[in-house]
Formats: structure tokens, C-alpha cells, sequence
């Protein structure tokens, strides 16, 4: 236990010393006291019994050497590294990412939470429980059923647990009852200090995603107005709003939080993309949280967005039909389809102004995503009538006038305009089942590319609700 206490004793992450070929942020944020709302007070975390240690990853470099240092050249802003990877800390932030790394562990022996994982995956003792306060540690009481994706790697762990699942003698004290539904349900582990028993199942993401803009910013002047009940800000680009499965640390409402030495967290209440900026409502109470999400569900909260379009568009009312897809990219078609969900905006005005800077674009790290451009791009007003998952992008990708560095559907865009066939559902008003038109549909999709790393031209400018009076507007938009 001595390990463990040493975990919950340590001191905030700041700034290390790190090789001068990686290239970081120039702000280096300290992690706060775990927030109430995020910690779990249950002392016993337990599993099945065995161990397997299985890797879910997208070109990840074999197990990685321990070093105090980052010792590898820093590869371009933004970009995905793809070298020999060492692990010291996760501050200070790099301004690139590592491949994603997902570890999924069944422990067989009690023991401190940093002590196991450090065994495990040999990593040191810091990294880990910087991986604990970004709330990139997950357990379960049951290993939870493998999804339609999973590994055969996954799969085989199952088996093993389902065999010891049904040699088991007497049930464990920890699973008394609880079905096991509930048993499987995964929660996030928030402190080094916390003690597992055997047979726990664990996942860690032992690479999170990244976000350095967030130490950039100075969150104070982005906040547009503070109440008792709730707060508005102009979120930037290349910020999540409410984090990511592996990282609740760089994120909007973590720093608006600290920045306004809040006691609680903020509860978030909408979302934008992370490389949208604009207008986001955080409530303080979880009563207005619960009538800010009644005024969403009633259409009563009213969005405007402040769109940059590569090429012109028609002013007007258009309405598009929308695929029911879990990920990027959203299919989009001009006809309406069974399933299918209606996607209405209204385009207010659309007018000429210059093109970004070289200088602005490689600020924001904005892709060009192969358009050939000239000097102008088109401002258009958008007021949105449906909320649709990339609404705004995907319509106005299918009106061929994508946005300014939307480096997922620009390039479907490009792609369409070369082989006009090659997008099934903007020409097509039937869709078919068969397996040739399922090769066609996944290659429409591989046209499209990655999410941005930072920016695209698209500002959530106004937000309002209860008629005129809850009027919020954002600042400039960063390409002005």
C-alpha cells in the first residue's frame, strides 16, 4: 500500500523537462483536485479471474522501451507520430499525437490500481496515474460482451471468462446482487490510490487523444456571460467540449470550471464539434440543466452558425436526407429514404470575402484538403432547423461548397467532382442491398478523410432561447 499512497500524494502534472526536439504547448496546466461529480467512492473494483493482455490498435509500434525521457524527433503539428515510443509523463502536452493503443486486462491478483497496470504494460508509475486523472482507466465487475468489431484476440478473452464464469464455485461478495448486466457495466477509475481485487476487468487507453490548444487560450475572455444558473462560452476551435472517452482533462468545461474557480463542474448541456467554435451553454445546477434540455426538446433554443464555404451557395430553405451512421462520415442524400433522418437548414445570405491567409490557415492548421482555391471564399448565414450529427457540413458538402479545411468532406467533394458517380445517393433516388452496392457505398466512404486537427470554417455565432430574452452572441470568427 505503500505504492498506492505515494500515488494519491502526488503532486499536480506540470511542467518536466523534456528533449528540445519535441515541440509543446507554451502553457503547461496543473491538474486540479478530482471534481466530486467525476470521482467513484466505491472502494472495491472486481473482475474475472485470469489475465490476457490484449491490443486494440490502428498501427501501433511494438511495447514501447521506459525512459524518462521523450527521446524521439518531434514530427509535424497535428500529425499522428509513428516512431519508437517512450513514456515518461503526459504533460506537457505535445502538439501531435501517438497512434491510438487500447489495453484490455483481466487482473488475477489484488493490488494498489498504478502498481498492476505498471506490471502489466510496463509503464512507469507516473504515466499511469496521469492516465487515471485524465480518466483514460476504465473497470468493469464482469467482462463486458465483445461488440460486432472485436478482435479475435477479444473474442478468446471472453471464452476464457465465460469457462471461469461457469467453474465458478461460490459468487463473489462483490457481484451479490447485481445481475450481470450490471455486473458488465463499465465505470471510470478517477484515483491512483484505488484497490482492485482479483478477477477485475480492466481497459486503459494508454494513448489518450490530445488537445494543446486548450493551453493556449486565455479561458476568462471567452466566457460571454455568467449567471447563478449557468454560463456561455465562445468555445475555440480544437477544443472538445465535453472531452473524450480517454481524456475529461483538456477540455472546455474542465477549464471554464477553473478558470471561474468553480466548486463543482460545469454540466454540460449541448455539444459542437471540437473543431467548431462558437456559442456552448454549461448549466451550474442540474435544475437548469434538466430546462435547458426541455427547451431543446421543444425546438425553443435557437442556433445561427457563421459558415466559410470553399464556393457559393443559394440562399434559401434546403433539405437533405441523412444515413443513420454511428461515425464519420454522414451520408447524405437528395432523396428520402426509409430510416433516413430529414437534415433542414436555412441559409440566410452568402457573400464574398478573401480567402484566409497562409498565415491564418497555418495558425488554425487548417487543411487544404486538395481544393484548388482562388481568392475568395463565401461567408453564409445559417440558421439550422434540425440538429443532425455534422448537419451543416455534410449539406453543405452535398451542395458542393464544403467547408474551409473540413478535411472529412472536402475530399469527398473533390473526389465527386472528378467522377460525379462515384457518390451513390445525390444522383440515385433507390438504394439496393446487394453486395456490389455495398462496395460502392464503402467506397464513396473511403473518399472522405479524417476529422481536422484543429479548425474549419464554421462558427456557432448566436444562440438564444425563451423568445429575445437569452440572446448570446460570439466573438469574431477566427478567419476574420
Amino acid at each position: 500500500m505503500a505504492t498506492a499512497m505515494a500515488m494519491a500524494m502526488a503532486p499536480p502534472v506540470g511542467a518536466r523537462s523534456i528533449s528540445a526536439a519535441i515541440s509543446v504547448c507554451s502553457r503547461v496546466s496543473a491538474f486540479s483536485a478530482s471534481w466530486d461529480g467525476f470521482r467513484i467512492h466505491s472502494p472495491w473494483v472486481s473482475g474475472v479471474r485470469g489475465r490476457c493482455n490484449l491490443r486494440v490498435q490502428r498501427g501501433f509500434v511494438s511495447r514501447a522501451r521506459v525512459t524518462s525521457k521523450l527521446e524521439v524527433a518531434a514530427p509535424a503539428p497535428g500529425s499522428l507520430y509513428e516512431g519508437p515510443i517512450t513514456y515518461d509523463r503526459l504533460m506537457p502536452c505535445p502538439d501531435y499525437s501517438l497512434p491510438p493503443r487500447v489495453e484490455h486486462l483481466l487482473i488475477e491478483k489484488n493490488g494498489n490500481i498504478v502498481d498492476i497496470i505498471c506490471e502489466e504494460l510496463s509503464l512507469p508509475p507516473l504515466y499511469v496515474a496521469d492516465l487515471i486523472r485524465f480518466g483514460a482507466v476504465f473497470y468493469a465487475l464482469e467482462c463486458p460482451t465483445p461488440p460486432p468489431s472485436a478482435t479475435p484476440e477479444q473474442l478468446e478473452l471472453y471464452n476464457r471468462v465465460l469457462k471461469l464464469r461457469s467453474s465458478r464455485k461460490q459468487e463473489r461478495l462483490s457481484l451479490k446482487g447485481k445481475t450481470l448486466r450490471e455486473a458488465q457495466k463499465v465505470h471510470r477509475i478517477t484515483t491512483p490510490s484505488e484497490y482492485v481485487e482479483s478477477e477485475t476487468y480492466l481497459r486503459v487507453h494508454v494513448h489518450p487523444k490530445r488537445f494543446p490548444r486548450v493551453y493556449e487560450v486565455d479561458w476568462k475572455s471567452r466566457i460571454i456571460a455568467e449567471t447563478d444558473a449557468f454560463v456561455v462560452v465562445d468555445k475555440p476551435a480544437g477544443v472538445s467540449v465535453g472531452g473524450t472517452v480517454d481524456n475529461l482533462e483538456e477540455m472546455c468545461a474542465t477549464h471554464v470550471s477553473r478558470a471561474l474557480k468553480l466548486k463543482k463542474p460545469l454540466i454540460l448541456t449541448h455539444q459542437i464539434d471540437t473543431c467548431t467554435e462558437g456559442c456552448v451553454v454549461f448549466a451550474k445546477t442540474k435544475a437548469f440543466s434538466s430546462h435547458f434540455h426541455m427547451l431543446l426538446r421543444e425546438r425553443k433554443v435557437k442556433k445561427e452558425y457563421t459558415a466559410l464555404a470553399a464556393a457559393p451557395v443559394t440562399p434559401g430553405h434546403h433539405i437533405h436526407y441523412m444515413r443513420s451512421d454511428r461515425y464519420a462520415p454522414r451520408i447524405i442524400s437528395n432523396y428520402e429514404h426509409p430510416d433516413w433522418s430529414n437534415c433542414e437548414l436555412k441559409i440566410l445570405g452568402c457573400k464574398q470575402v478573401k480567402w484566409p491567409s497562409a498565415a491564418v490557415l497555418s495558425q488554425y492548421r487548417v487543411a487544404r484538403c486538395g481544393w484548388e482555391h482562388g481568392e475568395h471564399a463565401y461567408e453564409c448565414s445559417v440558421s439550422l432547423l434540425t440538429g443532425r450529427t455534422h448537419q451543416i457540413r455534410a449539406q453543405f458538402a452535398a451542395l458542393d461548397a464544403p467547408l474551409v479545411g473540413d478535411s472529412v468532406y472536402m475530399t469527398g467533394v473533390v473526389a465527386r467532382m472528378k467522377a460525379p458517380e462515384i457518390d451513390p445517393f445525390l444522383t440515385a433516388s433507390s438504394i439496393g442491398d446487394d453486395e456490389s452496392f455495398n462496395i460502392v457505398v464503402e467506397n464513396w466512404r473511403n473518399q472522405h478523410g479524417l476529422e481536422p486537427v484543429c479548425a474549419l470554417g464554421l462558427q456557432a455565432s448566436v444562440i438564444s432561447w425563451e423568445g429575445e430574452k437569452q440572446v448570446f452572441r460570439a466573438g469574431r470568427p477566427w478567419w476574420r
